[in-house]
């Protein structure tokens, strides 16, 4: 090597260009809604080099929207920023800054600032977008955001694009790659909520039809729901219900999925055709099988035992109505109601801040449940156990889920009493957060005091406490 040679910079790669300046560019719209015109020109150029169309870089036209005009990149959104495993061999670079434009478009869309009255096509505008980054990142529309987090339905909500069914197969693991996404996602959505003129949107049935029921918008309601009336009452309601009933049908889903308790063969197995056991049937038909005809004649057909062995249970839910459990209220009031219609299960419902209220007579309808509810003010769990301890008629056949964050007035009193509860034989479940994705804070003294007692505090993902729920209850 030469003295020349020796100190040459090597020649800058072009493919780490052109990603740089698709990234810089949306970087600077993030922090600055004005134009930066260098940026803009040279992203243009890198994109209509892709062959891309333009609208990708129109922070006013939504995902929606291009995709409709160019349907062939709906499957590339799909998937489009889910990790992927490592694989040997040469890098595509072009198609590593293809993906770098459309991941633009969509983080764009999603983080960038607004400030202002949002109208109702603003925010189902924002929602649809939102509903593509879950999609880029290998999630269902609504499922990072704590909503429904089923699989998209003809006519539904949840941003789900006409052109687009969402991905399928299981939700990857992102809590190594971005953890704070679907919060930061919800607390984005919420503040856009928080700003629209609700009441007269909800009085223009018009402008009602263009929301899209989330939690955030959820929870203005229950909120906002005594200032209504009229019109934007009953639009109220119609969101309530819309949404109840989306989240009960996944919800649903999830307790027929989680099988327990044994099976009971002391009752006949249903002679129908999803019963069949095809197995056994040909093996003990086997001494009839025709060597010269190649036929198997069947005497008879055995069935499997689907029936399973239960007792009497008694559900007692215990919800802390406060502000800051309202996901975690709008889900568990959603569960119990699904529990309430199995067999064999006495549900009660209990919700409470600074005074309990009795909910068991509609426990079987969580939409009527949460519109008796009243969101805020303080917390006294005390108050909630004086009700459902006398409900504890039989311990053994008992299980208690209290869901609160914890923070209570008379700490030591109510933790003397969950205690005695679960000292009785009764099941005793605390519940800190339990949503598709969101975070919750729970007081660190009752989380380290419920670990002592053997009882640790459930938070995190609603399958947890179904799983719980139905292994104790079935």
């Amino acid at each position: 090597m030469t003295d020349r040679t020796a100190g040459r910079v090597p020649a800058p790669d072009p493919y780490d260009n052109r990603r740089q300046v698709l990234y810089w560019r949306l970087l600077a719209r993030l922090f600055d809604p004005e134009e930066q015109a260098a940026l803009e020109s040279a992203s243009l150029a890198v994109v209509e080099d892709l062959g891309l169309p333009p609208a990708l870089l129109d922070p006013q036209a939504s995902v929606d929207s291009v995709v409709q005009r160019h349907p062939e990149l709906a499957a590339e959104f799909d998937g489009l920023m889910a990790p992927e495993p490592e694989e040997d061999g040469a890098r595509d670079r072009a198609a590593e800054v293809r993906r770098a434009a459309l991941a633009s478009k969509v983080l764009l869309n999603v983080f960038a600032s607004r400030s202002g009255t949002v109208t109702a096509e603003q925010l189902a505008r924002w929602q649809s977008d939102a509903g593509w980054l879950e999609r880029a990142l290998g999630c269902r529309p609504g499922e990072l955001r704590g909503g429904r987090g089923g699989a998209p339905r003809a006519g539904a909500g949840g941003g789900v694009s006409p052109t687009g069914t969402g991905v399928g197969g299981p939700t990857p693991d992102l809590s190594r790659l971005i953890p704070e996404i679907g919060p930061e996602l919800g607390s984005i959505e919420a503040g856009l909520v928080q700003r629209m003129h609700l009441r007269e949107v909800l009085a223009d049935p018009r402008l009602a039809s263009r929301l899209t029921p989330s939690m955030s918008l959820i929870e203005q309601l229950l909120r906002d729901k005594n200032n209504l009336s009229g019109v934007a009452l009953a639009n109220a309601k119609a969101l309530i219900r819309r949404y109840v009933d989306e989240v009960t049908e996944v919800l649903r889903t999830q307790v027929e999925k989680a099988t327990v308790g044994e099976l009971d063969r002391s009752v006949p197995p249903k002679r129908v055709f999803r019963n069949l056991d095809l197995d056994r049937t040909v093996w003990k038909n086997l001494t009839n099988w025709d060597p010269e005809e190649e036929r198997l004649y069947v005497d008879r057909l055995y069935y499997r035992h689907t029936g399973r062995r239960t007792t009497p249970q008694r559900l007692i839910v215990v919800v802390d109505q406060s502000g800051s459990m309202v996901d975690s209220m709008v889900n568990c009031t959603i569960l119990a109601s699904i529990f309430a219609g199995l067999p064999k299960v006495d549900v009660h419902l209990i919700a409470y801040d600074t005074q309990a209220l009795d909910l068991t007579p509609w426990a079987h309808d969580p939409f009527e449940t949460l519109l008796r509810t009243k969101l805020g003010g303080g917390t006294d769990g005390t108050v909630a156990m004086a009700l459902a301890q006398p409900k504890i008629a039989e311990p053994r056949n008992t299980v208690v889920v209290w869901i609160s964050d914890f923070y209570e007035w008379r700490t030591h009193e109510l933790f003397e009493s969950m205690a005695a509860v679960h000292r009785s034989g009764a099941k005793f479940i605390p519940v800190g957060s339990v949503t598709s994705s969101g975070r919750g804070s729970v007081n660190p003294w009752f989380r380290e005091k419920f670990k002592d007692l053997g009882t640790p505090v459930i938070s995190g993902h609603i399958k947890k406490l179904v799983h719980e729920l139905k292994t104790f209850l079935t």
